[in-house]
């Protein structure tokens, strides 16, 4: 059973429920009206039947006939009226014909209650003590145009419900349709969804509900997967690229050494040549296993506490040792006032990694070979700048700073691969941070990593 099939008779099911409740209690308070309602029709007649038997009771008194016929002007269906003495005997009935007779404990019940009514089939009874005369009245009739009314009344509301049944059903059906329109939209795009169309959208209503919510949602999913398959493309291009050169080279002098008869320093040229490029190969593809690494790695809650300033004199000083002729200082904004303020959670490794690439970055797109990193503490994080002196990035290139390969106008002269930032950017994601770019001035740039404090 479809979805929207299964909502429209839920929707039904609830309705019919409503009106057959509905239905059942108008019935039940009318049938309970029109029966107290005849009741006391019945008592009435029973009364007035009283005063017309006792003004008769001697054979002296005269009856006016109009009393006679204000008897008889409301006289009910099928009537019948006893009057009873003290004993049980009868003395008077209408009609004459009637056939009846009652048991002394029924009497003494209604001596003792003063009023019982009381129904049999269609015939409603009410039983009346007078105290006064010590008589009894038992007065009955059929309530017929009560129970025709009622026979009306389940016509009608059978009806009703059938008619709002149906309608209901017709209107939950083509209502549960058109709301669920968005999912069915969703289900044809996931089907037909593939790398090659990823650019397709859903109609997103204008109504901010919860299916506009999801279509939305779908078509933000589709942007950011669209965006990690153009990074992969061009990831997997660059990639190419970059070994595809090296190895083009070393083919080509690999070739000609031994197409011709080269001397010995000529054959260690080519050598020294070889290997420069495959040191190139090498920095490359750990690079790129380094990046792979990276984006398979999760953050971990059971990382030790790791003091950011020990991290970093400690990678200026592996700097230093790679890079002689650069300039590394490092200085605080102002002194923290405990340990913990300088302190984060993190894999020391992967954090060296990041400050490693930072300053090495600094250095080499620097007009000075100069780096100086800043430590700036706020009430919930640390931020770590690192500025130099250098051709400063344009907004769009500030963007793309993190896309693996992407290399700013400025920098294509100097040898590298565009892939050091996007190592930063994964081990910052690892810990809760990120990265942020902006020129102070017209020659300086600077990066900050921010990172949550313990």
């Amino acid at each position: 059973m479809s979805l929207r099939l299964r909502f429209a008779l839920l929707f039904t099911i609830f309705v019919a429920i409503v009106l057959l409740i509905s239905s059942i209690t108008i019935y039940i308070l009318y049938f309970n009206y029109r029966q107290a309602d005849f009741f006391e029709l019945v008592k009435s007649e029973g009364l007035e039947f009283y005063d017309f038997v006792t003004q008769i009771a001697t054979p002296k008194n005269k009856i006016p006939t109009q009393k006679v016929q204000m008897l008889h002007e409301t006289i009910l269906w099928d009537e019948a009226l006893v009057l009873l003495d003290s004993t049980g005997k009868i003395i008077d009935k209408i009609p004459d014909t009637l056939k009846t007779s009652y048991t002394s404990t029924f009497l003494k019940h209604i001596k003792k209650v003063g009023e019982h009514r009381y129904q049999e089939s269609n015939r409603q009874y009410v039983a009346i003590y007078m105290p006064q005369t010590h008589h009894y009245i038992i007065a009955s009739g059929v309530d017929v145009v009560g129970i025709n009314k009622l026979a009306d009344l389940r016509l009608i509301l059978t009806s009703v419900f059938l008619g709002g049944l149906l309608i209901t059903a017709i209107f939950s059906f083509f209502f549960v349709n058109g709301a669920l329109k968005p999912l069915r939209l969703l289900s044809v795009q996931m089907k037909y969804t593939t790398e090659q169309n990823l650019n397709k959208r859903l109609p997103e209503r204008k109504t901010h509900d919860e299916l506009w919510q999801i279509a939305q949602n779908f078509n933000e999913m589709l942007s950011r997967l669209n965006k990690a398959f153009e990074n992969q493309k061009s990831f997997v291009h660059h990639a190419s690229h970059e070994l595809r050169t090296p190895l083009a080279s070393m083919l080509s002098q690999t070739e000609s050494a031994l197409n011709k008869q080269l001397s010995v320093s000529e054959y260690m040229q080519i050598l020294t040549s070889l290997k420069e490029d495959e040191l190139n190969i090498i920095e490359l593809t750990n690079a790129l296993l380094l990046l792979a690494q990276y984006e398979k790695l999760e953050a971990n809650n059971t990382w030790p506490l790791v003091r950011i300033d020990e991290l970093i004199y400690e990678t200026m000083a592996n700097v230093q040792k790679m890079i002689p002729d650069a300039s590394v200082h490092f200085q605080f904004s102002s002194l923290p006032s405990n340990e913990a303020d300088i302190m984060v959670r993190g894999n020391e490794a992967l954090l060296k990694v990041a400050m490693f690439n930072l300053i090495k970055n600094g250095i080499n797109y620097s007009s000075n070979r100069k780096v100086d990193i800043t430590i700036n503490i706020e009430q919930s994080a640390m931020k770590i700048k690192f500025e130099n002196n250098g051709t400063v990035l344009t907004d769009e290139e500030a963007n793309n700073i993190i896309v693996p390969f992407f290399r700013g106008a400025n920098v294509q002269k100097i040898k590298g691969y565009g892939l050091g930032l996007s190592i930063v950017y994964r081990v910052l994601q690892l810990h809760h941070g990120y990265l942020q770019y902006a020129a102070v001035n017209a020659s300086i740039n600077q990066f900050t990593i921010v990172l949550p404090k313990v």
